[in-house]
């Protein structure tokens, strides 16, 4: 008798493209005896199986186990399709016939196990060669220019593979099948050592010239896969010192890169979640606890109770950190307030002033990536910045959108487009304070619309209307032009995360965001769903004197907050943050606020952080970066207290109706009664910290008895305060609440964008 032959076509969409993926599926085919073929299309990976009923079936079962590392499946559709005879199981060529590209590009990744085994050994083709990589790690997003993802669409185009190459790409069952990076010593990118002024030096290891260099004291401007690193010796102090001198940047933090977890514990102290993320594929920037005595230098992170620590995740890395060193600061290669260098002939004019010596390769950056930031608070990872390994991942909707752009904020911009159930969040793009910020912002929306063949119908942009993105959102033409609210946007980024679509309270902390009275408002609660909101409560609104000056000064922001307070008596107060400036620049500012001159109103949560922070003596000079004094003030209130002392909180009064102010007068004039009375800064801050978890359970509470909601969304860049969010959390969960924060999307206005995209498309419903 004839067998019974069952035929079956999968269409198989997600991270499904140079991840191995095909030789998997050939593989997973040959085990249970079926015949067909495997190939790349504009939407992912279509199956063609045919063979026994039960084996088909198995096959099935099976393909949702383990796959690939790299790989992930979102959707699968099955079509009963006629036998076609096949004899065997091909892996067929990439089927570019598709009218739409509905398929993922994989994040970069960092160079895996097996690679760095084979980097290490001396009887390998490639040892020691610092672009070794396969299907399983290596560059992907950053050499990406089209899809779906074969090498003549990658950076890689320039070079031919050797026959050895060559003869890995096309076997399925090589790690290296169509592995578009695939290289070696003899066919792939070298490096090169440069010196400051780009002359190439010649030597026979570029790596350990460089090595040396940094070991001596010098700054390395070395190409990564999303752009530049500028390096020096983390343990060397006028190495460090130099290189703070040479970027203008005085007291930031500088990440670093340590060789392994053995190296990090030498300087700082790692939880299991942390070492987790350490060692992850994705090798984020991790903020870690110092521990004493440090290993480091001072100047690596001063005034800062945390290290950024990374773990190398480039082969080049690896090899680079092997010659000794504890850990290399490893910061963006770039000039002040410019994005991350990409390419060699840029790098030597933007950066000659900085570094000492270049070390470079010809492997092309397609697009910018700088590293992301992660934090491990309460019982989760934080992502803070949201970038390599992360981008441009998608993240699914719980309903399917039209096609939106989603063009930020003007802050810590990124971009986000939507299509079908998936939001694609374009890596941090950063301030878009210049024109090569701008143009950055514009090359991004370019190539995720490319990449993913996404023609807006939508167009998503902040009410401010003096941002660059907003500008760029309203010239936008032939689509239909949505405004979102910041703080709602924050509020749905959140909600869009935990796939929330109920009514919520939303606190949205943060520094800025432009209100719909045209005010700055920063302390807000919401009643919100995707759509709609309603501003429930705030805080009081309060003078900034000289606008943006107070942001760069935080005695100015405790100038609008002591005069709320004291009226103009605030100038005669015994207090660091005014005794710090002479009379007259007191009398001037106090008639810039009297006088309602370049003062404008704001309810900002951050800017209460930088006032306290500035009364309470933490810091009381100008900050050079955003959140400095509220970082200080964060580190001053110690370690979580776990339950807290209703009765130490400071003195507030709550709004009148469901719409008014918060009334913090009375809290700031006892933070000055502590200060004169001696008080530690620990003990301030920690009282604080309290008031904000108590006053806004009380207001949540109320909100949940008037209309009976229990959902409570946490978001804005205030809540990247461990402690604050800890405690935050921790409280409104014991007064039983559902409590919703952000994981995988930055609380702070990296997430915004996202936000915009979702409330577009429930406007548009």
């Amino acid at each position: 008798m004839t067998p019974v032959v069952s035929a079956l076509r999968l269409d198989i969409k997600g991270i499904v493209q140079g991840v191995g993926f095909r030789p998997y599926i050939y593989q997973l085919a040959a085990a249970h005896d079926l015949k067909g073929s495997v190939i790349n299309t504009g939407f992912g990976v279509r199956v063609h199986v045919e063979g026994r009923p039960e084996k088909v079936a198995g096959f099935c079962r099976a393909m949702g186990g383990q796959g690939p590392p790299m790989a992930r499946i979102t959707e699968i559709t099955e079509h009963q399709s006629p036998p076609a005879g096949f004899s065997d199981f091909t892996i067929g060529q990439t089927d570019r016939g598709m009218a739409s590209v509905n398929t993922f590009v994989c994040p970069d990744t960092a160079v895996c196990a097996d690679c760095l085994r084979e980097m290490h050994d001396p009887r390998d083709r490639r040892y020691r060669y610092p672009f070794i990589n396969c299907t399983n790690c290596g560059p992907r997003y950053t050499i990406v220019y089209d899809l779906p993802y074969d090498r003549p669409y990658t950076t890689m185009k320039p070079f031919e593979m050797c026959d050895q190459c060559r003869a890995e790409y096309h076997d399925p069952s090589s790690r290296r099948f169509h592995a578009q990076p695939n290289a070696c010593p003899a066919c792939g990118p070298r490096a090169v050592v440069c010196g400051s002024t780009g002359q190439k030096i010649p030597c026979a290891d570029p790596i350990a010239h460089a090595a040396d260099q940094l070991k001596a004291g010098a700054i390395v401007a070395i190409k990564g896969l999303g752009g530049f690193h500028l390096a020096a010796d983390a343990a060397n102090w006028d190495a460090v010192a130099g290189l703070r001198r040479k970027k203008g940047r005085a007291e930031k933090p500088f990440a670093v890169m340590a060789p392994g977890l053995e190296q990090v514990r030498t300087f700082a102290r790692i939880r299991p979640e942390e070492a987790d993320l350490l060692t992850s594929s994705r090798r984020p920037i991790v903020l870690v606890e110092k521990k004493a005595p440090d290993v480091l230098c001072d100047a690596v992170a001063p005034d800062n109770p945390c290290f950024g620590v990374m773990l190398p995740y480039t082969p080049l890395h690896h090899l680079l950190l092997d010659h000794g060193f504890a850990a290399l600061v490893m910061t963006s290669g770039n000039a002040a307030k410019e994005p991350i260098v990409l390419d060699n002939e840029r790098a030597f004019s933007a950066l000659c002033r900085i570094a000492d010596f270049f070390l470079i390769h010809d492997r092309g950056i397609c697009v910018r990536a700088d590293d992301s930031i992660v934090r491990h608070v309460a019982g989760t990872q934080r992502v803070i910045r949201r970038s390599r390994g992360y981008a441009p991942a998608p993240l699914a909707l719980n309903f399917r959108c039209p096609q939106i752009l989603a063009c930020g904020a003007e802050l810590k911009n990124t971009v986000c487009l939507t299509k079908n159930k998936n939001a694609f969040l374009s890596q941090h793009i950063g301030d878009l304070e210049n024109p090569e910020a701008f143009d950055f912002f514009q090359s991004t929306i370019d190539h995720i619309r490319g990449l993913f063949d996404i023609t807006p119908e939508v167009v998503a942009h902040d009410m401010h209307p003096d941002y660059m993105s907003t500008r760029y959102a309203l010239v936008q033409s032939a689509v239909k032009h949505v405004a979102v609210q910041h703080h709602h946007a924050h509020v749905v980024s959140c909600m869009a995360e935990n796939r929330i679509s109920d009514t919520v309270i939303g606190l949205a902390f943060d520094g800025t965001g432009y209100g719909t009275d045209g005010r700055i408002w920063g302390g807000e609660v919401l009643v919100a769903d995707a759509a709609v909101f309603v501003r429930a409560a705030h805080l009081q609104y309060v003078p900034m004197p000289g606008g943006n000056a107070a942001v760069a000064d935080p005695r100015r922001m405790a100038a609008g907050w002591l005069h709320q307070a004291f009226g103009n008596q605030w100038v005669n107060l015994e207090l660091e943050c005014v005794r710090s400036r002479d009379p007259e620049e007191r009398a001037v500012i106090s008639r810039m606020i009297e006088k309602q001159v370049n003062s404008p109103l704001t309810s900002s949560m951050g800017r209460l952080f930088d006032a306290v922070a500035a009364i309470a003596g933490i810091h009381s000079g100008s900050v050079e970066f955003e959140g400095q004094a509220a970082i200080k003030l964060e580190a001053a209130a110690g370690p979580n207290p776990g339950l807290l002392d209703q009765k130490a909180c400071y003195p507030y009064a709550l709004p009148a109706d469901t719409h008014g102010a918060i009334e913090l007068r009375p809290l700031i004039q006892a933070v000055v009664d502590d200060v004169q009375a001696g008080r530690s800064a620990a003990e301030i801050s920690r009282r604080f910290h309290s008031t904000l978890v108590y006053l806004f359970s009380q207001i949540c509470d109320q909100i949940r008895a008037r209309q009976g909601f229990s959902r409570v969304v946490l978001t804005g860049g205030v809540f990247q305060n461990a402690y604050l969010l800890s405690i935050m959390a921790a409280n409104l969960e014991f007064m039983g609440f559902s409590v919703y924060t952000h994981s995988l999307v930055p609380a702070n206005d990296g997430g915004i964008s996202l936000g915009q995209a979702v409330c577009a498309a429930a406007k548009m419903r």
